[in-house]
């Protein structure tokens, strides 16, 4: 998947205010995602990661050594980089989710997890385009991954754990109008 500077500032909008039903694609992947908390404190925590992320794949000069960490969030830089007292314990328990889920994988340090946002990186093979939370601890992950069930999506998957997730099911395709039904207006 191609990433450029329009798809990202759409993909960063996205982030902030849901899209109206009608900008949609015909399908897009859908993960399921149990969390130990509050769904809506975890949809927000997920917002606020891949953010900073997508907005530093629009402006961020990625043949730099390292890219500017300020905007994200401290327990998301902590969590990947073994600095446990400042890690809270949805984070801690996600990385355990991750590892597990991955079979062994190791946490992602800040830098590199970054890095997979650079345009010119075509390992990362979807866009955001919202969540839904659909029960007191579940959401939904929707993302645009132009039609495709596999691709590439580590870093979407360590975000989520990251954030608070017990289980991530996916990706499956869903038709559009299953996600607007869900979604509901605008906000």
């Amino acid at each position: 998947m191609m990433h450029n500077s329009d798809s990202l500032a759409a993909e960063f909008q996205r982030l902030q205010v849901r899209p109206d039903s009608g900008s949609a694609p015909p399908v897009l992947s859908l993960f399921t995602v149990d969390v130990s908390g509050n769904a809506a404190e975890y949809e927000q925590r997920l917002r606020s990661v891949l953010s900073p992320a997508v907005r530093l794949g629009a402006t961020a000069d990625f043949e730099q050594e390292s890219l500017p960490v300020d905007d994200v969030p401290a327990w998301f830089a902590a969590v990947g980089s073994g600095h446990e007292e400042r890690v809270p314990q949805f984070a801690r328990a996600g990385r355990e989710g991750y590892v597990a889920h991955t079979r062994g994988g190791r946490p992602w340090e800040t830098q590199d997890w970054l890095y997979r946002f650079d345009p010119d990186e075509d390992s990362r093979g979807w866009e955001w385009w919202d969540a839904t939370p659909v029960g007191p601890s579940r959401v939904h992950i929707w993302v645009d991954s132009w039609g495709e069930s596999f691709f590439g999506c580590q870093e979407l998957l360590w975000a989520a754990y990251a954030a608070g997730a017990v289980r991530v099911d996916g990706p499956t395709l869903q038709k559009s109008t299953v996600w607007s039904a869900e979604a509901g207006p605008a906000r």
